[in-house]
């Protein structure tokens, strides 16, 4: 793989973030009956930011569940022919709620769709929306994001790599040719 562009720093990840909670209070008129789910890996540290904005925003506290899709991606044999299943810890009851899903990365939507189909198991939400921090195109399903940190073009030989320090020890957003 091959370093194409730095798409995002720090700062500019912090600033997406930030933008993207003030558009998830206005949009759903306050914080009061939210909750987030993190779509594992890299989607939890970003639901827990997003989380903290708002509470510093709202001065609500809103919930943060991690989500493991797993079980529910239509190319699991693809992937692995013996699949590492972590559980998802939802320790809140979300029907009634607006939850909002929180992924690094939308690229064909089948990651957001296996996403919504394990929030079903976990109750009856009043609605379901989804926030990532990069959307690079070439949905191979009807799925957008309802909130985008920012929009990057892409080709089919690109990877886009979001780095977080909690997983990655470093942060920001890259472009690689593969």
């Amino acid at each position: 793989m091959k370093l194409k562009a730095d798409l995002m720093s720090p700062e500019d990840m912090k600033r997406a973030l930030k933008r993207m909670s003030h558009q998830i209070i206005e949009r759903n008129h306050g914080a009061d009956n939210l909750v987030l789910l993190g779509i594992r890996r890299r989607g939890v540290p970003l639901a827990e930011r997003l989380s903290e904005n708002i509470k510093n925003i709202e001065g609500v506290e809103v919930p943060v569940g991690e989500l493991d899709i797993t079980l529910y991606r239509d190319d699991l044999k693809l992937v692995s022919d013996d699949p590492v299943v972590n559980s998802s810890d939802v320790p809140f009851d979300i029907t009634g709620r607006t939850v909002v899903l929180v992924d690094d990365v939308i690229y064909t939507g089948r990651t957001a769709r296996a996403a919504l189909d394990a929030t079903s198991g976990l109750g009856r939400a009043a609605r379901i929306q989804l926030a990532v921090l990069i959307d690079r195109g070439h949905r191979e399903l009807p799925i957008r994001a309802d909130y985008v940190g920012k929009n990057v073009p892409t080709s089919g030989n690109e990877l886009i790599a979001v780095q977080v320090e909690e997983i990655d020890g470093t942060e920001g957003v890259k472009l690689f040719e593969v």
